[in-house]
């Protein structure tokens, strides 16, 4: 990226997207943050999300935020969120409010594209109707696709009990958000995603997307040796479901291990640092054996510039998964992988998606992705091992591989789309 200089003339950059800092959003937020350094300026409209795990990436662009209801937790908030929700399914509402939003910024401003990143749809709409009133060329990027989800995940939030039609809903709602994406990614002048089953999935519908994989920050993860005083297995995020992830085969390897006198409760540990809905499921399936419980530790989530130093001083890095499948998730490399990468410590994938996640795991040499309990096993005497040794784990992973997956690669990456389809372009 080019250096930044206060004399020089950014173009400029709308994006639209439904999350944004301090609520979860690393793709966007660091984005925003590389462009710092570079000769494009962004501007952002999303919705209010609750949540600070990213407040220090707040401030590094104008933002505005459209608050459509309060999210306290009372009746009257829940009330609120059910009237948006409803008059959004039925009269495009966010999206008309976002338009109107935005449409003040380009009356301000000159910009030379729109970005819309998008888990779902929303703003898709509202970025395609931008787009073609003020004849700016669109990018979308899609961080996470409804395809990917076994089930009923790709909603957000429990469903109401609708008399027992509760998935006749869910199938007309998945419908209706893939007919308005779909007629968003036709018309698009690109697409961006986050993994290779992604890209193919999406290739149905426009011919042009491109790869920008999930990352990591590398002034935040980076490799740091602190010796421990117990064997820590470590998980950060959570889970939805568990066609999503399933820790069934770490638990039996755990209580195997300690049938077998190598493991302790009071040496070795698991730490869960997840949400309140995760930690039921986890609990329920460690009840499932006869003393896994004792090697749990349940935490609440970190700000994410905090998340670095839990890993240092960690012996193994859990990341949950299924194989990739009808009915399981699919496609999915999430945040939490690569900030794994980055630290270079030893990777767990349980269970393995034999897919796009264990050929990465396999081709930076970074851990293993668990097709067996034996797998399991195996990875994590050994690691304990090596623990016993020397105080702490480490991993050789292969720098040349995962120097791709910095953050600050994926935002040149964007720029160099950006310099492509710019509406001045030439």
């Amino acid at each position: 990226m080019k250096g930044s200089a206060t004399n020089v003339h950014k173009k400029k950059i709308l994006i639209l997207c439904d999350i944004f800092p301090p609520a979860f959003a690393p793709r966007m937020g660091y984005l925003c943050k590389y462009l710092q350094d570079s000769e494009w300026e962004p501007i952002v409209v999303t919705e209010t999300v609750p949540g600070n795990m990213f407040a220090f990436l707040t401030g590094k662009c104008k933002a505005t935020f459209i608050t459509f209801y309060q999210t306290n937790g009372t009746w009257s908030s829940k009330l609120n969120w059910m009237k948006t929700f409803i008059a959004d399914l039925l009269f495009d509402y966010k999206n008309r409010v976002m338009v109107k939003t935005a449409e003040k910024l380009i009356k301000e401003n000159s910009f030379e594209l729109i970005l819309c990143s998008t888990y779902r749809t929303y703003p898709l709409p509202a970025a395609l109707k931008l787009s073609q009133k003020y004849h700016l060329p669109l990018i979308v990027d899609n961080r996470d696709i409804i395809e990917q989800y076994p089930k009923e995940e790709f909603i957000g939030h429990q469903l109401p009990h609708l008399f027992g039609l509760e998935k006749v809903f869910a199938s007309f709602f998945r419908w209706k958000l893939l007919k308005d994406r779909n007629k968003v990614l036709r018309v698009a002048n690109c697409i961006t995603t986050v993994s290779p089953w992604h890209v193919e999935c999406l290739k149905r519908y426009n011919p042009n997307v491109q790869l920008i994989y999930n990352g990591f920050a590398p002034e935040l993860f980076y490799p740091k040796h602190i010796p421990s005083q117990q064997f820590r297995i470590t998980f950060t995020g959570r889970l939805v479901s568990l066609a999503m992830g399933n820790p069934g085969m770490l638990f039996s390897a755990i209580q195997k291990l300690a049938d077998d006198k190598i493991f302790t409760p009071k040496e070795c540990r698991v730490d869960w640092y997840t949400d309140e809905s995760t930690e039921k499921i986890i609990r329920q399936e460690a009840a499932k054996f006869i003393s896994v419980n004792d090697f749990q530790n349940y935490h609440r989530f970190l700000p994410a510039n905090e998340i670095p130093d839990i890993l240092h001083q960690s012996s193994v890095l859990l990341i949950m998964c299924n194989k990739s499948n009808g009915t399981r998730m699919k496609g999915i490399m999430g945040t939490k992988f690569f900030e794994s990468l980055g630290v270079e410590k030893p990777i767990l994938c349980v269970q393995s998606d034999e897919d796009c996640l264990e050929a990465t795991i396999k081709e930076t040499q970074a851990g293993v992705a668990a097709r067996t309990e034996q797998d399991v096993y195996d990875f994590l005497l050994e690691t304990y091992s090596q623990w016993k040794e020397q105080g702490f784990t480490s991993v050789s992973v292969r720098k040349d591989v995962i120097n791709k997956y910095s953050r600050k690669e994926q935002a040149k990456q964007f720029i160099q789309l950006f310099n492509t389809f710019a509406k001045n372009n030439g």
